[in-house]
């Protein structure tokens, strides 16, 4: 179990996840990334300005589609692309076994819309597609905070965007500010504080508890046949093996 620290402002890849479907993590310096495929990248920019595109090719007419990121901004890109910049800071987190759906979101917004522990609150940047995918958060966490300790069953990648604070283990304390990065493995106990500042920070989970089913999702849900939801009746279910084997389905 670990707690570990970095910067935004220096090179870096972290690993994490379990053994046979590790995700990546890596700053983002400015310049040009390729992202390749198969897999999902799941990034957010910390500072500055960055242009995305879909595809792959060094000419810009071999890329289907391409859009301009500024700070606080996030993204979710299935397959190739490319970040280009001169002037900016990232985190890009792949995961190179599910095929996430192309979005793009922010910046964020000034406090999370979920209540969470201890008065701090969250926000759902990147939802899971289903039960169980990766997804993206913001965290909210008010001055004079000593939060709960506690743990989580998959590892967390973090970066502050806002305020300082503390994070805790039983065996040491780090202070945390603006641009650091932190790496919390499963089952690590930990807690934040924070003193005259709040903090925010945006943290990937590599898993999800929540998120929809093929047999739960408000589409089947809400659709009535003399009053019974399609989720009650099997007999019209599409069947799922199908989809399964078909791109989109990990």
């Amino acid at each position: 179990m670990t707690l570990a620290l970095y910067s935004i402002h220096h090179p870096r890849v972290i690993s994490l996840g379990p053994a046979g479907d590790r995700h990546r993590g890596q700053t983002w310096q400015g310049g040009t990334m390729a992202l390749s495929a198969p897999g999902t990248h799941v990034g957010f920019v910390y500072e500055g300005a960055l242009t995305l595109s879909r595809g792959s090719g060094e000419d810009s007419a071999q890329r289907s589609h391409s859009f301009e990121l500024t700070g606080g901004m996030y993204f979710c890109l299935p397959g190739e692309g490319r970040l280009e910049g001169q002037h900016g800071r990232g985190l890009i987190i792949t995961c190179p076994t599910y095929r996430g759906m192309f979005s793009l979101g922010g910046p964020l917004e000034p406090a999370g819309r979920l209540a969470y522990i201890d008065g701090g609150t969250s926000s759902l940047l990147i939802p899971p597609v289903l039960v169980g995918d990766p997804c993206l958060n913001a965290m909210y966490f008010p001055a004079g905070l000593v939060q709960t300790t506690h743990t989580h069953p998959s590892d967390r990648l973090g970066l502050v965007i806002a305020g300082a604070g503390i994070v805790e283990t039983p065996d040491i304390a780090h202070p945390i500010a603006l641009g650091d990065i932190f790496w919390i493995s499963a089952h690590q106990q930990h807690r934040f504080c924070t003193a005259d500042s709040s903090l925010t920070i945006v943290v990937f989970h590599p898993d999800s508890e929540g998120g929809f089913t093929h047999r739960d999702h408000p589409m089947l849900r809400r659709t009535l046949v003399d009053g019974i939801s399609a989720a009650e009746l099997p007999e019209i279910q599409t069947p799922v093996e199908p989809l399964l084997s078909s791109p989109g389905s990990e």
